[in-house]
């Protein structure tokens, strides 16, 4: 079990599918924990047992991808805990099913405000506190269409591919003042929505929030202290 007591953890979209397993998995490791979403009352709903606890700060109604409400957020959290070790950007989405003469400026600018822009706009924000303490960890999720491109999937795979590439150049900036910048590339994750939206696939090939939240975990330990600007597949 890896033991990340004192440790202050940052989730982005934590109460999307993927989000939600991860803040479960920090949650077990004693970690301080920041929640991050854009709605107004889902982290209550999702999580009531941490909207009264010290231990916890459900940061609700931030958008990731505007510049302002990330630095509050970033301000509340030092302001709160006096530290940030950990940011895991979880927050992302998928739109797609056209080809690129059929698809829209608002499905690309979407697509890459909310996969790429959110990472860079958090990272950003969060990247000096690292560099006072000179550690720190930061693991964003990216995909396996980050790999190569696919028919009517443009905007998804080169936002996601984007992720990939500021996570490496991030970590070149930061692998010397002790911070380790990863990424993880899942596959089709198991969530009600893919079943739905895919019904006849093999579910059992799919991969589960909580076996990606596993790989984020590891990645946020003393273990990984070596690891640095991996894109690893789950």
């Amino acid at each position: 079990m890896v033991d990340l007591t004192n440790q202050v953890v940052i989730v982005t979209g934590a109460a999307g599918n993927l989000g939600s397993a991860v803040a479960a998995a920090f949650d077990a490791t004693g970690a301080k924990i920041v929640l991050v979403d854009h709605q107004s009352s889902r982290l209550h709903a999702f999580f009531p047992t941490m909207q009264d606890q010290k231990r916890y700060y459900l940061a609700e109604g931030v958008d990731v991808s505007r510049e302002d409400m990330v630095n509050r957020m970033v301000a509340e959290t030092m302001t709160r805990f006096g530290q940030i070790d950990i940011l895991v950007n979880a927050i992302g989405g998928y739109r797609g099913g056209k080809p690129v003469h059929e698809t829209s400026l608002d499905t690309w600018d979407t697509m890459f405000n909310l996969n790429a822009r959110s990472v860079f706009i958090t990272c950003r924000a969060v990247i000096p506190h690292m560099l006072a303490r000179k550690s720190g960890k930061i693991i964003n999720v990216s995909s396996r269409a980050a790999l190569s491109g696919s028919a009517e999937s443009s905007a998804y795979s080169a936002s996601k591919s984007a992720i990939v590439r500021l996570t490496e150049s991030i970590s070149a900036e930061l692998r010397d003042a002790g911070i380790n910048v990863n990424c993880v590339l899942p596959g089709v994750i198991d969530t009600p929505q893919n079943r739905a939206a895919m019904p006849k696939a093999n579910f059992a090939k799919w991969v589960a929030p909580a076996a990606i939240a596993d790989v984020i975990v590891f990645l946020s330990s003393n273990a990984a202290r070596a690891v640095h600007a991996a894109a690893i597949p789950v």
